[in-house]
């Protein structure tokens, strides 16, 4: 792997990610739908620091110093290393002949992590069933994690075409 295939690499998972935040943006506005908190993400990355992985509730967790500013950019860290665990399951190939298939499987099969890792890590439950409304909160990862595949898809197109 050369420098070049991990700034390709990194700028995928970014944008991706953006991707994803864009999504979440129009969900809020015009759905009324909120966003995850990334302060809360920041929170719970901060609380690792102290040997905290579990909370009961993360937002009843003491408030951290620069936990939005920490929460967003672990968010945007995480989509890179999305991305990059990505190119090492297809190879590097892929992305000179980036296919729509494989990286939407590969979104689909990233929601593991918040069903089984951060939801019950904030508190929420193995998927979310301890939030309000545990269908909605799937269903609402589901399709963000699918979208983050598109979005892995369109800035590997994106970059074939610049």
């Amino acid at each position: 792997m050369s420098v070049n295939d991990i700034y390709v690499i990194t700028f995928v998972g970014i944008a991706a990610t953006l991707f994803i935040d864009l999504y979440a943006f129009l969900l809020a506005k015009v759905f009324k739908i909120p966003s995850l908190d990334f302060c809360l993400v920041g929170r719970w990355g901060l609380g690792l620091l102290d040997g905290k992985f579990q909370h009961l509730n993360i937002a009843t967790s003491p408030v951290k110093q620069f936990e939005c500013v920490f929460g967003w950019c672990l968010h945007y860290f995480i989509g890179v290393l999305f991305s990059f665990l990505f190119i090492l399951l297809v190879g590097i190939a892929w992305l000179e002949q980036p296919t729509l298939i494989a990286a939407c499987i590969f979104g689909l099969a990233s929601v593991c992590m918040p069903f089984f890792v951060m939801q019950p890590a904030l508190g929420m439950g193995i998927m979310a069933t301890k939030t309000a409304k545990p269908l909605q909160a799937r269903l609402k990862s589901a399709v963000t994690h699918l979208l983050f595949g598109v979005g892995i898809y369109l800035s590997a197109q994106f970059i074939q075409f610049i």
